[in-house]
């Protein structure tokens, strides 16, 4: 078993400390590594994620919109019909959440999957977003960005059963039991089982062939791609798994880009197709569409450069602003922070900052309407060229705290705490700040 073993870590860990850590990542992963004692518990612990629970309950309660997602299972049997209760049914402030879920699932041990956790609560927003952008800062950028998946339970093993991870990822623990965490390379794995299928219901055996990892809370597990594994845990706790999303250059493109580019070239030809002659067939057919697909390629070739930048630069702003998780539509967490923005400026606060981990992006370009562009917390506004603003908005940028004048007002203002990623400090807790 890998581990670290720094006996002082700060908070976030520093980008240093990954290379220091795990110089093997550069060049590519394929083993396991337990950071230890990497979150502190007074920055993170079961708490928080039961809260991201119950704002999702608000939320069913309220018929609000979300991006979580939230399963339920009982072994490896997936309950969707407990759902509805699960985010429905009373459950009082003071009363055990272990006991409650029992009562609700009718079974002693149970399974609590939510994805998008990220998008339930600022705490779980920021304080991960520190750790993934400190280990972006040290090994790199997934282009797809992360989001959170919280595993709750007493499970005595995964409901996924022995399984291959398709993206690196972090595994963080925060207990308060202890999770065992099994692992397999995808060679051991294939002698073993004889393919690459998951392996559900009894994989003792597997077991005694797995490297154990014992994860307490605070921890920190990274298990890279292609590796087989399984979680055990005969106490209640809970993990937040991060997956890094770098996926295959040519899907991104596929999915983003190509489907753009002919689209527009579609949208410029309004020449109808003819009538095609029965006695001829489908080979004629064929042949016209072959030619007019490499019309169509040929004639997008020549924008690939500009339109992949293009492309390129709008999800890097928009994937950084919104501190490296994946954009949500639907993110209560940003909702809340923009609504307790609004709120404390009518409560009188003085003061504009970033909220961290999120960041600020400005277009450095000027559009016909005399707007420029801002990404922040994975949403794109334009707002009006001012003096002031661009002085404002350029500071933001750069991390510093930002005084409300009469000139930083109006629509512009209200956008920007919308966003959910500003902060409105009072005088005092913006010299805190600085």
């Amino acid at each position: 078993m890998t581990t670290a073993t720094d006996s002082v870590i700060t908070w976030p860990p520093s980008p240093e400390f990954w290379s220091r850590q795990f110089p093997e990542k550069t060049a590519g992963a394929v083993a396991p590594y337990l950071f230890k004692s990497i979150v502190p518990a007074d920055r993170l612990g079961p708490a928080d994620v039961l809260d991201g629970l119950r704002r999702l309950r608000r939320a069913a309660a309220d018929g609000e919109s979300t991006s979580a997602r939230t399963r339920v299972y009982v072994g490896e049997e997936r309950r969707d019909e407990v759902i509805d209760t699960v985010l429905l049914a009373p459950w009082q402030p003071d009363e055990d959440f272990v006991a409650w879920m029992q009562n609700r699932t009718g079974a002693e041990r149970f399974s609590l999957v939510i994805n998008n956790l990220e998008t339930t609560s600022s705490k779980l927003s920021s304080v991960l977003g520190e750790l993934i952008g400190s280990a972006f800062a040290g090994w790199g950028v997934p282009i797809g960005g992360s989001e959170q998946v919280a595993f709750a339970g007493n499970y005595a093993g995964t409901a996924f059963g022995v399984h291959e991870g398709y993206e690196d990822a972090f595994l963080v623990h925060l207990g308060p039991g202890v999770k065992h965490f099994y692992c397999w390379s995808g060679d051991l794995y294939q002698e073993l089982t004889g393919g690459d299928a998951p392996t559900y219901g009894d994989y003792s055996m597997l077991l005694e062939r797995g490297e154990r990892f014992d994860l307490e809370p605070g921890d920190v597990l990274f298990l890279p791609r292609r590796v087989f594994h399984v979680g055990v845990q005969d106490q209640f706790s809970i993990s937040v798994a991060v997956p890094l999303y770098t996926y295959p250059d040519t899907r991104m493109l596929a999915l983003s880009v190509l489907p753009e580019l002919l689209e527009s070239a579609a949208a410029a030809d309004a020449t109808p197709s003819p009538m095609h002659s029965l006695t001829a067939g489908p080979g004629p057919i064929a042949a016209a569409l072959t030619e007019a697909a490499t019309d169509m390629l040929t004639a997008v070739s020549a924008q690939l450069e500009e339109k992949v930048a293009q492309h390129v630069s709008a999800r890097w702003c928009t994937l950084l602003s919104n501190g490296g998780w994946e954009f949500a539509e639907h993110d209560l967490a940003r909702n809340d922070a923009a609504r307790a923005a609004v709120a404390a400026l009518t409560a009188g606060g003085t003061h504009l900052r970033v909220a961290p981990p999120f960041a600020l992006h400005t277009d450095p370009g000027i559009d016909d309407s005399l707007h420029i562009g801002v990404t922040v917390r994975g949403l794109v506004l334009t707002v009006p060229e001012t003096p002031a603003w661009c002085r404002a908005l350029a500071a933001l940028a750069d991390g510093q705290t930002v005084r409300i004048t009469d000139e930083l007002g109006g629509d512009t203002l209200a956008l920007l705490l919308n966003t959910g990623g500003i902060q409105v400090l009072t005088n005092d807790e913006a010299e805190e700040t600085e």
